[in-house]
């Protein structure tokens, strides 16, 4: 869809390019519509780096997140497989799955993603199995851009390659003795090229499900040089369509982590006035030396509850943005 190249070979791994900060990353997110249990995993291979980075993080019905994240040790980019995680490509742009085993925190005090050492050491631990079976029910949207002088989804020093699609959900997820298998909704994406968190000075990202024939994909962003971009499409009855206009509008707490959330987008056919309530959020943050100077970035992980037209969706919202003298950049925007 669009100005993008994109073929099926592009589900799997691609030659890495010659920088060192090079990340191929498989990201997946799945909701129970029933109740709202679910959350996203994903995994980022930085192989000239010599590791991945593994992240699940999933949110339970009694408020605890149910997390991992991790640096497991790899090679080369040549599959989606490490510490526990693997991602399949069982049929190129129809179906992917997921799955991890291996161990996850159990956080009942969301503060403690403030503190990663704090966190590590004192959260409870239990064993977890998922497989999350993604089948796709909306076109693909992305790709690499054709031209040197087009503008690409995240910005072209952050993921040059990123195409993303809205997907029906099987899961099956044990945490320690419980279970929590369901057949729902989710959200997957796919990048590749040079990433680095910290060429992002903040954005707004929501990547939603309301059912097999509706859903969004919304961006807000400004990158290193501070212009700011509305991307993404409106997914209305089986199509996307790709947005002309975004305003967002956040509700925060006294942590400054988003509490609510209304977004009014438009599209050629369509305008959408559209409710968040955030239901979790993990704070998570990354920090990055780049020469003499330690660049930190907060990202703010929140499940969330949306209403559109009278129907209900869940999915993430994902506020990233650097922080300067320990305040988010485009707070309280």
């Amino acid at each position: 869809m669009g100005d993008y190249l994109l073929t099926p070979a592009d589900e799997f791994p691609h030659t890495p390019s010659a920088e060192r900060h090079f990340n191929e990353s498989v990201y997946v997110n799945a909701f129970d519509h029933r109740n709202g249990v679910g959350g996203w995993l994903r995994l980022g291979n930085r192989a000239n780096e010599g590791y991945a980075e593994l992240a699940v993080c999933l949110f339970l019905p009694d408020g605890r997140i149910a997390c991992q994240f991790q640096r497991p040790a790899i090679t080369d980019n040549t599959r989606f497989e490490a510490g526990g995680m693997r991602y399949s490509i069982d049929d190129p742009h129809r179906q992917v799955t997921m799955r991890y085993t291996g161990e996850v925190m159990l956080v009942a005090d969301r503060g403690l993603f403030r503190d990663a050492k704090r966190m590590f050491k004192e959260a409870s631990r239990a064993a977890c199995e998922l497989e999350w079976v993604h089948r796709g029910c909306s076109p693909i949207h992305g790709g690499l851009p054709v031209s040197a002088e087009q503008q690409t989804m995240f910005g072209r020093d952050f993921s040059l390659g990123h195409f993303n699609q809205h997907t029906v959900v099987s899961s099956r997820l044990r945490i320690g003795d419980e279970t929590f298998d369901f057949d729902g909704f989710g959200w997957r994406d796919h990048s590749w090229g040079p990433r680095l968190w910290q060429n992002i000075l903040f954005d707004r990202g929501f990547y939603v499900s309301f059912g097999a024939d509706r859903g969004f994909t919304l961006l807000k962003i400004a990158n290193r040089d501070g212009a700011v971009r509305r991307a993404g499409v409106l997914f209305v009855d089986g199509a996307y369509e790709p947005i002309n206009d975004l305003d967002v509008f956040t509700e925060w707490d006294a942590c400054k982590d988003p509490v609510a959330v209304t977004l009014t987008a438009r599209s050629a056919s369509h305008s959408a006035v559209i409710h968040g309530r955030v239901l979790n959020c993990a704070p998570l943050s990354n920090r990055r030396q780049i020469g003499d100077e330690v660049l930190h970035s907060r990202i703010a992980e929140a499940a969330t509850e949306f209403e559109w037209d009278g129907r209900r969706g869940y999915g993430m919202t994902e506020y990233v943005e650097r922080l300067v003298d320990g305040v988010p950049v485009a707070w309280p925007l």
